[in-house]
């Protein structure tokens, strides 16, 4: 009813902008462009496909159907914009480059009107995926819960204001990209390994045993070739090209380090696996972490928290800085961590914990029933429904199952809880949090899925001390302090903050390069054939 609503007030407005004298020619054919594509009697322009059906229409009548690409200099440099595309990992041809580039040099009403509507459709359609990523990431993961509309501002009024700018693709990145250097920086790396791509990409390693430095092997060579290419190895003074030597060393620890490998200068088969992906591959994960970035940054508050999944790293960004990082473990790929955003507005010093559903399910129901003494050795306590300790001792162990369970199990704060000395809190349908953790050993790890969903915090103290603001009365001295005498003790933020659980496999590093994870829960394929599939499009109509 909506929808209907809105093409029928458009149609009575196609008809009021209608000027009394007679449009231009050029004019006229757009105005019955506008009005096929309203009605929906005719939405192929050139071939093509109009998908902006509302908002295109709405934005002729506004300019009482006047064309807005008749300058030759400033269609070209539309077509330019459409062509840079590719810089951002999308594909021009989404948006009629090819079709409007060779746009045959006609004077004819007709021909113009229809160069100029579908010059029009591939700027919306642009401008669309440039802010809002191309893929609807809902229909990848039905746990997002990010929106795709534009904030406090009309589809149309951004559309006229682009076409008005003075210089197009400086509108487009000031107002539509994401901003910061997080998604700059992965620009500047795909045209990097474009680049490399172009000039022959980088040779392979042989498979063979574990090389360390000081070894001489005949594989040396073709590691230091695949390291110059990427990490800054040279051939200046190798007089023996076989030896593993100190420049080698340096270039593949920084490999290692780039790669989420553990650094430990030993060319073994993981770090020989990471060097052997070709650069294609690279440049596509690239491209499919550009659109996850554009998912995400955009309308941003000066400060939030992210977590990156992929990368098992955690960053509190202030006015687009980084203020605040540190590793951290997420859940195992048969528990992963969902992808989602929520504010967080308290923290629990000292907390208990409540044994979530499937973890109850899968975990504890089964040695409860193998052993009722396995709630006491971890310190943990049975409560029915309406919150009252029930003891082991006192249930049915052999009639209880994970359908039938009416109790709840809480583990008690002390040093075996399983969320350490403080869980950062946004509840969510998940049950998924930040918290301290007793498996700090676990850090130490290059891979760190090991945690049943939620995100283990290694400097939970200094996370707290930074979100609670109070350099006097929340010190990392004092929060410790705090904690040492806490039982499951509730602090409210002064100022709540947003909270975004990410998955990114490669990101910028401080060095202008690029760092690449593994995709441990297989999901870049996804984005990957989103962008190659045909375009589709729905948030304008």
């Amino acid at each position: 009813m909506r929808m209907l609503y809105r093409s029928l007030t458009l149609i009575l407005l196609l008809s009021c902008l209608v000027p009394a004298h007679a449009l231009e020619p050029t004019a006229e054919q757009i105005r019955k462009f506008s009005e096929a594509i309203l009605d929906g009697s005719n939405r192929s322009i050139g071939g093509q496909q109009i998908a902006a059906t509302t908002v295109l229409p709405s934005f002729y009548a506004g300019r009482e159907f006047q064309p807005a690409w008749l300058d030759q200099a400033r269609f070209e440099e539309l077509l330019q914009v459409l062509k840079g595309a590719a810089d951002h990992g999308l594909d021009p041809e989404d948006y009629y480059y090819s079709t409007l580039a060779g746009w045959p040099d006609d004077s004819d009403p007709m021909q113009l009107a229809a160069r100029d509507v579908l010059s029009t459709e591939a700027l919306i359609r642009f401008g669309y995926h440039l802010h809002f990523g191309k893929i609807d990431a809902s229909g990848l993961d039905p746990d997002w819960n990010l929106t795709r509309r534009l904030q406090n501002e009309e589809p149309v009024t951004v559309l006229e204001q682009a076409v008005a700018a003075p210089h197009l693709d400086a509108f487009l990145t000031t107002r539509l990209e994401p901003g910061g250097t997080f998604y700059a920086g992965l620009r500047s790396g795909l045209a990097r390994y474009r680049e490399i791509a172009a000039a022959g990409g980088w040779p392979t390693v042989p498979e063979g045993p574990g090389l360390r430095p000081g070894d001489r092997d005949p594989r040396i060579s073709a590691v230091r070739a695949r390291l110059i290419v990427t990490d800054g190895a040279t051939n200046g003074g190798a007089a023996d090209p076989e030896l593993f030597d100190p420049d080698l060393a340096d270039a593949v620890g920084r490999f290692q380090r780039r790669h989420g490998l553990d650094a430990d200068g030993i060319i073994g088969s993981q770090t020989i696996q990471a060097m052997n992906v070709p650069v294609d591959a690279r440049i596509d994960q690239i491209r499919a972490n550009l659109e996850r970035t554009r998912w995400v940054f955009r309308d941003l508050e000066p400060r939030f928290l992210v977590v990156n999944i992929a990368g098992f790293e955690a960053y509190l960004i202030e006015d687009r800085k980084v203020a605040w990082q540190s590793r951290v473990q997420v859940g195992k790929p048969y528990r992963k961590t969902p992808v989602f955003k929520k504010k967080m507005s308290y923290l629990v010093l000292g907390p208990t914990w409540t044994v979530p559903p499937t973890i109850l399910r899968e975990d504890i129901i089964p040695k409860i029933k193998k052993d009722p003494g396995y709630l006491a050795r971890k310190d943990m306590v049975l409560l029915d429904r309406s919150g009252k300790l029930v003891a082991i001792s006192d249930v049915d162990l052999t009639a209880i199952s994970a359908d039938n369970f009416p109790y709840t199990v809480r583990q008690e704060p002390g040093e075996k809880n399983a969320l350490g000395r403080i869980k950062f809190m946004f509840p969510n349908k998940h049950f998924v949090y930040l918290h301290d953790t007793q498996s700090r050993s676990l850090f130490n790890r290059a891979e760190r899925t090991t945690s049943s969903g939620c995100i283990r915090v290694e400097e939970p103290i200094s996370l707290a001390a930074e979100l609670l603001g109070d350099p006097v009365e929340w010190s990392e001295a004092k929060v410790e302090e705090r904690i040492s005498n806490a039982n499951n003790e509730t602090v409210t933020l002064t100022d709540p903050i947003m909270v975004f659980l990410m998955y990114w496999t490669s990101v910028p590093d401080e060095d202008g390069d690029v760092r690449f994870f593994n995709d441990v829960y297989t999901r870049d394929q996804a984005v990957l054939e989103g962008l190659r599939q045909p375009f589709q499009f729905s948030a304008f109509r």
